[in-house]
């Protein structure tokens, strides 16, 4: 149904492969054409090319149509099925405008019942950015179904994991259409809030993808249309391999908000879970541990690597972070060491309500949240930041190497030397997302002076404070917006991070609020902070059109994928002060 003038019609019948395909079976059926020898040329459909099997041409599985009009220009697509025969009226023209226009009024309705935007005092045009941010979260959130491609050390090759389905969100719909385990934490934060029982749902269905030994695997790629997206090289997942175990984070906001709201039917979901998380927690707490008492390490660095400037801890999640310059097995990493702090304190919380003995719990996460044993492990006395330990020095530079005199294989890719020697120590020419953590997860007390040391460094625009957020990596790091190998530009090496800005300003909001000597000092803080995050993500998406996926720490400008209604969605939080 066309309201307008249309200027010119086109459509293609054919087979598809299959439906991870479909945009190069479109593409590969574009023609030119023209109405009449004086008309100007334009890109059409193939109309009907189908394959013929002996004498008959093949039944399509494939159409498409496409429409040109001169503006105003409006289609109505209708798609009717069985059930809607029996509707008096079908929904198109009128009858679909009123109809949805119904369903708009309910949804403002909903929208500020729950995060109460214009009461307080946000514009019209703001909450049109954080109503399309929440449509876009819960929107895409789909239903995969497939098998993982998993290495483990029991097995030669990669092996297919058990068929599942998985019900997630994803982090954008056009690039990575696929769960993530890390990010789907995030989410959660914002869905369980939309709809408490949707994220139970979710984290019901990660959960059963959990296997004997308590691993998730990190990134899900399941099915035909997902791996079409993934590059070779990030297929395979490894069961040595974690991620930031951010469902904890999910649970914890549900416990602490949601303890009076817990139906007989969520209590019980939570109770068929319980078993899953004790194996999953137990999972991360062996082996992920570090060769020192309380520390833990990230596995999955290269060891050996010469292209890498800093190898990798895609692990981590923060991928191209900068860690030791020379990964081995006695690193420590303070941001896993506040995951698995929270991640003890949330169980803890989860065994009380259940009725569960959470003993064990309990003592773990008194004893990682002990500061003192935290600054024993991470605290450099010299830079006086929070660090990683490890074999590491800043002398190290990609270089390309000289071209032999007629020489035909030789390798021309840059790769890295290393001018000096390195040696065992922390990281703490480095400051940023990681050298947050105890703050960001809340495991500093209230009247510690390292609070007080960190609250006074991220208020420095010479570190890793600007107008639009806080950027990942300080100014003054070594690699700050280096580029990794020749092929990989800086990634997590000075962006602007919403989520991570998210757990900052989550943060400061609970210091602002706990007695002690830097409640002012938080506050004042607080405020700014999310001001800045706010106003310059709803500017970048009117200057835009898109939720980008990061931000540049210089202009504020969207960088990355886009769009981005992940974890950068989680802005409506911050807009809602509700964490």
């Amino acid at each position: 149904f066309v309201t307008g003038i249309l200027l010119h019609e086109s459509f293609l019948s054919t087979t598809a492969p299959g439906l991870h395909v479909l945009k190069e079976t479109v593409i590969s059926s574009l023609r030119l054409a023209q109405d009449n020898p004086h008309s100007p040329r334009k890109i059409v459909l193939g109309g009907e090319l189908l394959p013929v099997t002996g004498t008959k041409k093949d039944d399509p599985n494939f159409v498409a149509i496409q429409l040109t009009g001169k503006l105003p220009f409006t289609v109505d697509v209708v798609f009717e099925s069985e059930s809607s025969s029996n509707q008096q009226e079908t929904l198109v023209g009128e009858a679909y405008t009123k109809s949805l226009a119904w369903q708009e009024a309910r949804f403002d309705e909903r929208f500020e019942a729950t995060f109460k935007l214009r009461n307080k005092g946000f514009t019209d045009r703001e909450i049109k950015f954080a109503q399309a941010a929440v449509s876009n979260m819960v929107g895409g959130i789909g239903y995969f179904y497939g098998s993982s491609k998993v290495q483990s050390m029991y097995t030669k090759e990669p092996v297919p994991y058990w068929p599942a389905p998985l019900y997630t969100a994803v982090p954008s719909r056009s690039f990575f259409p696929r769960g993530f385990l890390w990010d789907e934490g995030f989410h959660g934060l914002l869905i369980s809030q939309w709809d408490l029982d949707i994220e139970l749902d979710i984290i019901s269905h990660w959960f059963d993808l959990i296997n004997i030994e308590g691993w998730i695997p990190r990134e899900q790629i399941l099915g035909v249309e997902a791996l079409a997206k993934v590059p070779e090289e990030f297929v395979v997942q490894r069961n040595t391999n974690a991620n930031p175990p951010t469902f904890f984070l999910t649970l914890q906001n549900i416990l602490n908000r949601y303890d009076k709201e817990l139906t007989k039917e969520r209590f019980s979901i939570l109770q068929r879970i319980y078993p899953r998380l004790q194996a999953w927690f137990a999972w991360y707490n062996t082996t992920q541990k570090g060769n020192l008492p309380g520390s833990y390490r990230w596995r999955g660095r290269e060891e050996h690597s010469n292209r890498e400037l800093n190898p990798k801890t895609l692990t981590s999640g923060l991928d191209d972070y900068p860690r030791a310059s020379h990964p081995n097995e006695n690193e420590r990493h303070i941001d896993l060491y506040c995951w698995i702090a929270l991640a003890a304190n949330t169980m803890a919380k989860l065994a009380n309500m259940l009725n569960q003995d959470g003993y064990k719990y309990e003592k773990t996460a008194k004893y990682l949240m002990n500061n003192d044993l935290m600054d024993e492990l991470h605290w450099s006395d010299f830079a006086e930041i929070y660090a990683d330990y490890g074999l590491h020095t800043d002398a190290v530079k990609l270089v390309r190497p000289k071209p032999v005199p007629r020489s035909e294989s030789q390798n021309l890719e840059m790769h890295r030397i290393v001018q000096k020697k390195p040696e065992y120590r922390f990281v703490d020419s480095t400051f940023g997302y990681v050298s947050l953590f105890p703050f960001l997860l809340q495991m500093l007390e209230p009247d510690s002076l390292k609070l007080e040391k960190i609250l006074t460094d991220i208020r420095k625009p010479d570190l890793i404070w600007t107008k639009y957020g806080l950027r990942s990596l300080s100014k003054s790091a070594p690699l700050y917006m280096k580029r990794n190998t020749e092929h990989d530009p800086p990634y997590w090496r000075g962006q602007i991070w919403v989520n991570i800005n998210f757990l900052a300003t989550r943060a400061l909001h609970h210091y602002s609020n706990v007695k002690g000597p830097y409640k002012e000092l938080a506050k004042e803080i607080y405020k700014e902070l999310r001001q800045n995050i706010i106003n310059n993500i709803v500017n970048q998406y009117y200057k835009s059109g898109y939720i980008w996926e990061q931000y540049n720490d210089k202009t504020g400008e969207g960088s990355g994928c886009r769009p981005f209604t992940g974890w950068t969605a989680l802005t409506v939080l911050l807009m809602a002060e509700s964490y």
